[in-house]
């Protein structure tokens, strides 16, 4: 079982105020699909822009990702600037 991560907002807009859940999947790929099957909607938010850390290193490309053996899979809103 692998601890996911999804913040205050996305918590608050997607999973009921829960801002962390546990999932289980192979890849981070899958584990979008299973956070979109249990909460509608989030899919989409996750593969926008969203920087995706596993046990605590940033992946540039994390979808096939395995997640075998993962405690911990976070994803991370875009930071704007200028």
């Amino acid at each position: 079982m692998t601890r996911v991560i999804l913040g205050r907002e996305l918590g608050r807009r997607f999973a009921g105020g829960q801002s962390e859940v546990d999932a289980e999947a192979p890849t981070v790929r899958a584990l979008v699909v299973a956070l979109e099957d249990r909460f509608p909607g989030i899919g989409a938010e996750l593969r926008s822009g969203m920087a995706i850390a596993i046990d605590g290193e940033i992946h540039a490309d994390p979808y096939l990702e395995s997640l075998e053996g993962v405690a911990e899979v976070c994803f991370l809103p875009p930071i704007g600037g200028g």
